[in-house]
């Protein structure tokens, strides 16, 4: 064996790298777009590449047939012996959804995993200024020496100084709690007419959530359901590859599977994120789907009004996130907001990450009886 030393040039390889980082970046975007078909995915970089010279203008030149080398070299694409075809592996997924998160929330902060903070006062993690007297039975670890101290002179001499169990002062605690989420994601035809890509944003904001809470709030559950036709429950790691399809807009089934998943967790908050841009067009009537496209049919409309109020009942809040702003779409989320005792936004799809991260950090009051 023999071995051949030369010169090595830290900047060179910094350029390098920066090429392939570069690329790497739009090819993330343009595969999720796809729903993972590799191959339309470099068709679509060749062809940016031709029109706008990408591969030419970086720092040192990477041809796109380098770029796909290094692709598989560093495990993000492998080739399918089966179907014969590139394919995105579970490494690029989740560089993808590291991708979401950083993009939609680059203004996040770190904390500790499950601290959610309520409106509530009692046993938590971050402590108060404001400061009560202690109760029996509680721990001492949260101590107020001043105000203890305090309580005690007050009562107390030169000569003789006692300490009073009313003299006990304990900060205030954050009382703190972990909640179980289901988003929806509506994958109906709408999702891209009229030359707007609605799916990529919310698939991006659903990659988002899933980093945010396995990083930060460990103790809270995410479930994703997408719904169409019918609804049903997906893996984070399919999130990337999530494609809309020629359905109709089955909004009950996609609640009744969402209050399904959280009535069986045992959390004490528990919530429904719904992204969607149409009106319920359709539903099961027994082991048949009935649909109607056209207005709002009020036999599909009053069942989802109904299903609404179940989930009050259940204590499970809805919260939509409406991206289309017809009037009388709006008025049926009004309605839908109504039974539901939840909330609703109207939100452009530039701002459809900050509008449920915001309501995410927000949305996390114990409920008190």
């Amino acid at each position: 064996m023999h071995f051949l030393y030369h010169h090595l040039d830290p900047d060179s390889l910094k350029a390098k790298d920066s090429a392939f980082d570069t690329l790497y970046d739009l090819f993330q975007q343009l595969v999720s777009i796809s729903g993972g078909d590799v191959s339309q995915a470099l068709r679509w970089l060749t062809e940016l590449d031709k029109e706008y010279n990408l591969t030419q203008d970086l720092d040192s030149p990477m041809s796109i047939g380098e770029f796909i080398e290094q692709l598989q070299e560093r495990g993000y694409i492998r080739f399918d012996e089966v179907r014969q075809v590139m394919q995105p592996t579970s490494k690029t997924g989740q560089s993808i959804r590291k991708r979401a998160l950083e993009e939609i929330f680059k203004n996040l902060k770190k904390g500790a995993p499950g601290t959610h903070k309520t409106s509530q006062i009692g046993k938590g993690i971050e402590t108060q200024p404001e400061t009560r007297p202690w109760n029996p039975g509680e721990e001492l670890s949260q101590i107020d020496p001043s105000g203890t101290l305090r309580n005690m002179l007050r009562h107390s001499s030169l000569d003789s100084m006692s300490l009073h169990e009313e003299d006990l002062e304990v900060f205030e605690q954050d009382y703190q709690t972990s909640t179980a989420t289901v988003l929806l994601i509506d994958l109906s035809h709408s999702m891209i007419l009229y030359g707007e890509d609605r799916i990529t944003p919310a698939k991006k904001v659903a990659m988002a959530l899933s980093e945010l809470i396995k990083n930060q709030y460990a103790n809270d559950t995410l479930d994703i359901v997408a719904f169409g036709d019918e609804a049903w429950k997906i893996d984070v790691a399919d999130l990337p590859w999530l494609k809309v399809g020629p359905y109709h807009t089955n909004t009950l089934h996609g609640l009744q599977v969402a209050r399904h998943l959280l009535e069986r967790k045992k959390f004490t908050n528990r919530q429904i994120f719904m992204i969607t841009d149409g009106k319920p067009s359709c539903m099961f009537e027994g082991d048949r789907l009935y649909k109607n496209s056209y207005g709002l049919d009020r036999k599909i409309v009053n069942r989802v009004l109904d299903e609404a109020v179940t989930c009050r009942r259940s204590k499970i809040e809805i919260t939509t996130f409406m991206i289309a702003r017809d009037p009388y779409l709006q008025n049926f989320v009004r309605d839908l907001t109504e039974a539901n005792k939840g909330r609703a936004y109207y939100a452009d799809l530039s701002n459809l990450g900050g509008y449920v991260f915001e309501d995410f950090i927000r949305n996390r009051k114990k409920r008190m009886k």
